[in-house]
């Protein structure tokens, strides 16, 4: 059975990227949302992830930015994936040269295969809850909105904690699981044993 994939994201604090990296994170996701709870300004990314050890990759969160604001990020932050969570289109996403993904707000009457196709060139398809702004708002939604044999990585986020991220590897079988509030103790402020128990969980679930 192949590894599922752990993305911690929203980190602000370096205590909680060391924990994430000694737990067994694949990936730490940096907020550049100036709404979000979790939002990171860039000399302050820019000295996390300069933390993070070989094989662990610095993804950066991006809603609607305007082109350069993601160039001032990628100046000065090491990225080596972005995430868009807002309303970008394929061009949108693409025009930076670096690998992305892009995420798809899940409720009932979307399309998750139409979305994959209006972004074949995104490394992956992040399926989040739609919620009142963008991500990280801790809510679930319901996993058969995705399709049988969806064949793109998907990677899959909203509302996983330690508690229903095994249940949820076993129901989706996704490349990668992506979680923020389900290891926080407040918003933007991670817990270390719940980034330890999650990652437990989904070792556990992959067998």
């Amino acid at each position: 059975m192949s590894r599922t994939r752990i993305k911690i994201c929203g980190l602000t604090r370096a205590q909680d990227v060391r924990a994430a990296v000694r737990s067994g994170a694949d990936a730490i996701g940096f907020v550049f949302y100036p709404p979000s709870p979790r939002a990171i300004d860039i000399d302050r990314a820019a000295e996390l992830a300069a933390m993070l050890p070989p094989f662990v990759t610095a993804v950066g969160l991006f809603v609607n930015p305007e082109p350069a604001e993601v160039e001032a990020v990628r100046a000065r932050v090491p990225l080596q994936l972005l995430q868009f969570h807002g309303d970008e289109c394929e061009a949108d996403c693409a025009r930076y040269g670096l690998p992305w993904i892009k995420a798809a707000r899940m409720r009932p009457g979307v399309d998750l295969l139409e979305f994959a196709l209006s972004h074949p060139r995104a490394r992956g398809i992040l399926v989040d809850a739609f919620v009142a702004g963008y991500g990280g708002g801790g809510e679930t939604f319901d996993w058969s909105l995705i399709p049988q044999g969806f064949g793109r990585p998907l990677v899959l986020s909203g509302g996983l904690d330690a508690d229903n991220v095994g249940e949820a590897i076993r129901r989706v079988r996704p490349w990668a699981v992506d979680v923020s509030s389900g290891v926080e103790s407040a918003k933007g402020i991670k817990d270390a044993a719940k980034i330890a128990a999650f990652i437990a969980g989904v070792r556990h679930a992959d067998g």
